[in-house]
């Protein structure tokens, strides 16, 4: 995947934990409560259909403000890629106001753990930008080592 410095936000992390428990992490609505948004901020509700097409809807809540986000899944590589945008909702429904499409990954390391990374698309350099000020590295990046946490307690 090319990357284009303009609109897309990544960043790669090795994480103590093997893929396909990331996966199933990144997969299991109960799951996902555990580590998607930065702490003490919470996950009040999350839907997800894994398939092409099917629903990935998360609602958050972010100091008491309940915020929801509707999207689906565009590809899904088991175990291995999940890519999914708030650009459409079930049923491919155009969003008004999309902001980006994630792309996450996981390859084995050689040591046991995993591979990350996380990758944010935007449709403008000015929606990356605001990404980016909203904290992109320092968000995603506490929700890889939530995400690390959470694994561990599978072992």
């Amino acid at each position: 995947m090319k990357l284009d410095p303009e609109t897309d936000l990544t960043f790669t992390r090795s994480i103590n934990a093997p893929r396909q428990i990331l996966w199933e992490c990144w997969t299991t609505p109960e799951h996902i409560k555990n580590f998607f948004v930065p702490r003490p901020h919470g996950i009040e509700a999350c839907e997800i259909d894994l398939r092409v097409g099917g629903k990935f809807n998360i609602t958050m809540n972010v100091d008491g403000n309940l915020i929801a986000n509707e999207g689906v899944f565009l590809e899904i590589v088991e175990g291995e890629r999940l890519v999914f945008t708030d650009s459409y909702s079930e049923g491919w429904k155009p969003a008004a106001d999309p902001f980006m499409t994630a792309i996450i990954e996981f390859a084995d390391d050689g040591k046991g753990g995993t591979t990350y990374t996380a990758t944010a698309r935007h449709r403008s350099a000015a929606s990356c930008q605001r990404h980016a000020d909203m904290g992109f590295y320092d968000g995603w990046g506490t929700v890889a080592t939530q995400l690390e946490e959470y694994a561990q307690t599978f072992r």
